[in-house]
């Protein structure tokens, strides 16, 4: 058993468990803060100390391991802006970025964004590529973010780098990426119909016949 604290409160839980599964271990029933459980899904950002250490760390719960004399408190949404547009009216471009997130300008480099990020992605590498127009830097810089909001809730330039490298993404989807032949493909397939047939089976298979097909689906390796 190690102690930790958790939102200021002691605790002792078993070794060797995920910040997530300690919480819950300590009576927290989690209904904001937990998804996917898989470190995909960004719903459990955390901060923590560990004692006698001044540092600042990041982590998201549901892939870190506790260790003992963690204080930990949990994020599980942090404040940022997210203006409405639509992509049909934007350009792929850093002006038009810029236009929606003008605080990009405000950035001066202190990285403290890529230092909380869990994912190890150099937001503010990110930043500048956005800044620069080179939005397909920008979008595989930030391939891997998963929009936990701490590099949100650590810029002092409230800048908020998740709903930036969203947009860049779409963007970049939408105008830059090359046009993928084997999905224009399938859809011609779906729109003909090769499938129609399949479909109104599986739409009216009752559940028994549903959860044999998927526990013997081939899966591709």
């Amino acid at each position: 058993m190690v102690d930790i604290s958790i939102l200021g409160q002691r605790y002792e839980v078993p070794e060797g468990l995920t910040i997530l599964k300690a919480l819950e271990w300590s009576g927290f029933q989690m209904t904001r803060g937990v998804g996917c459980r898989g470190g995909f899904c960004g719903a459990c950002g955390t901060v923590y100390r560990l004692s006698n250490d001044h540092k600042l760390y990041y982590a998201l719960a549901c892939q870190t391991v506790i260790k003992a004399g963690m204080i930990l408190g949990e994020i599980p949404f942090f404040p940022a802006q997210r203006p409405a547009y639509k992509l049909e009216n934007l350009e792929a471009s850093g002006e038009a970025l810029i236009g929606l997130y003008p605080e990009i300008l405000k950035c001066f480099g202190c990285n403290t964004c890529s230092k909380a990020c869990p994912q190890g992605i150099d937001v503010l590498n990110v930043m500048s590529a956005v800044i620069r127009g080179d939005l397909p830097s920008a979008a595989e810089a930030s391939f891997d973010c998963i929009a936990c909001g701490l590099c949100v809730a650590r810029c002092p330039s409230d800048n908020v780098p998740p709903n930036v490298s969203l947009l860049v993404r779409r963007l970049y989807g939408k105008y830059l990426s090359p046009p993928a032949g084997h999905l224009r493909y399938r859809l011609q397939e779906l729109e003909g119909g090769s499938y129609k047939a399949e479909i109104n089976g599986l739409k009216s298979a009752p559940l028994t016949e549903l959860r044999q097909q998927y526990a013997v689906r081939q899966i591709e390796e």
